[in-house]
């Protein structure tokens, strides 16, 4: 057991190394988790508070605040007794006010689901913690767990859920959409949703990530430790960026979307079959293509790229975990890859999966995770460590595993007609996050990254450029390249 689960709260506990990177790392602005999702039906607010307490009562990490002690610069999550988000609403008229200040020319076809994403994904309620506390807007305890109603014109509602990264992973976010849906569109069966049968009653946090990994899963020996610290710290200062357009202005976090076709996703995820590999491969050798062509205008140029994969750890943990089991229990392994400009999208993305596999084998994304998390705290004292002190850790990160969902009559009920996940990156990240999903068969990407460090009109050329590397892949999806 680490030193993290030896010092005990009151109804919580302190955060993990993994958790305290979090912590780190949403003051800058990476992190801040949030789900928008857009509705036909005017949300009855009774019954949606109802739901949210109930949820906070199946999850203990929801209704915890997060703590900060000053005096050890500690952080640990205090779980309340009983549930206490709320739900905050716009009206009409607030709701145009603030998407009239987020219009602007480079903004003026984005949609207003999308502009109010955004908008969530930078407000920063975690920004208090760590200030000193003679600083009047210091404050030792932050909720973690915000819900807000955005009235649009057309009678449409946003429904936005935001939450603290520590809190909040990709399948954390996957399975409080549903549950949440279920509770909303049903009345909910004398037995509880999933989530509530596995969690009720037990009333605690579950414990970190790194107090649940199998023994011996992590070590790692001193010298091999430093080896591996000294080639990530001179390896990242050798990594190719996308061209920073401005890199002193304040940051914030946008996005833009990828969608394809069910026929061209079809495609594209039988070439993957095909050749043994997820569509994580095919996404991230995608990115590298089509980020080494607009950095490189001549061909056989050689450039390293770095690709972060993320994945889920629940199922290897001890003992294993649910996927109803919420807060942060992903784990990323970084490998780079040389790109030089005649590579073809198949044979890269089978390199490149087979790279993450390898390392996965061997337990990195165990046995590195400390090294990761202290050279990403490194990074984040001292910015001047990464290029242009952009922050930027890799080029692009991926999942591993894609989320999968399709129209059901629970999402009928509540008249969902769209909805999007992701988390802010412009604290320290790579230039572009990808949360892929694949909805009724359609590739759907909302793809994250740092304004004006890079600017949408930039990102937006480099997700149409995947879009047809991706398509025109799946075309030739049985072809054998050499």
């Amino acid at each position: 057991m680490s030193s993290h689960s030896q010092t005990l709260y009151p109804k919580g506990r302190e955060v993990g190394s993994t958790e305290h990177n979090w912590c780190r790392a949403v003051l800058g602005g990476t992190g801040i988790a949030v789900l928008a999702v857009l509705t036909s039906k005017h949300p009855d607010v009774p019954r949606l508070r109802t739901a949210l307490h109930k949820l906070q009562n199946s999850h203990p990490i929801l209704r915890s605040r997060l703590h900060y002690d000053p005096n050890a610069s500690t952080f640990s999550f205090v779980t309340s007794s009983s549930p206490f988000v709320q739900v905050k609403s716009f009206n009409h008229s607030t709701t145009c006010s603030i998407l009239e200040n987020l219009y602007n020319q480079e903004n003026q076809n984005i949609s207003p689901l999308q502009l109010i994403l955004e908008h969530e994904l930078n407000q920063n309620a975690w920004t208090s913690a760590c200030h000193h506390p003679n600083n009047p807007s210091f404050s030792t305890k932050n909720d973690m767990f915000f819900a807000s109603i955005y009235a649009l014109p057309g009678a449409r509602w946003v429904l936005v859920l935001r939450l603290h990264a520590s809190a909040c992973d990709r399948t954390t976010a996957v399975s409080l959409l549903r549950e949440l849906l279920t509770l909303m569109g049903t009345e909910e069966e004398e037995t509880g949703t999933q989530g509530q049968k596995e969690m009720m009653n037990k009333g605690e946090v579950s414990l970190a990530i790194e107090d649940l990994i199998p023994k011996g899963k992590a070590k790692k020996a001193l010298w091999a430790r430093g080896v591996d610290m000294l080639g990530y710290s001179v390896n990242s200062l050798r990594l190719s960026n996308l061209k920073f357009k401005d890199a002193k202005s304040p940051r914030s976090s946008q996005m833009v979307r990828l969608l394809i076709s069910p026929d061209e996703t079809e495609r594209i995820l039988a070439g993957c079959k095909a050749r043994g590999i997820k569509l994580c491969g095919a996404l991230g050798a995608a990115g590298l293509i089509a980020a080494h062509t607009s950095n490189c205008r001549s061909d056989h140029q050689r450039k390293k790229y770095g690709i972060v994969t993320l994945t889920d750890c629940r199922s290897i943990l001890e003992p294993p975990l649910s996927n109803h089991h919420f807060g942060f229990y992903h784990s990323a392994i970084l490998n780079t890859h040389v790109i030089k400009g005649a590579e073809k999208l198949w044979e890269l993305a089978k390199k490149m999966y087979t790279a993450f596999t390898n390392y996965k084998s061997c337990n990195r994304h165990f046995s590195d995770m400390a090294d990761l998390n202290f050279l990403m705290c490194r990074a984040m004292e001292n910015p001047g460590l990464t290029s242009s002190s952009a922050l930027r850790t890799s080029l692009i990160s991926v999942f591993e595993d894609t989320v999968v969902d399709a129209s059901n009559d629970q999402q009928t009920q509540v008249g969902l007609e769209d909805y999007m996940g992701c988390a802010s990156a412009h604290g320290i990240a790579p230039s572009i996050a990808i949360f892929d999903t694949i909805r009724d068969g359609r590739l759907d990407c909302v793809c994250i990254y740092p304004s004006p460090l890079h600017s949408r009109e930039q990102m937006q050329e480099l997700v149409d450029n995947m879009k047809c590397i991706l398509v025109d892949a799946g075309k030739n999806a049985n072809a054998h390249e050499s």
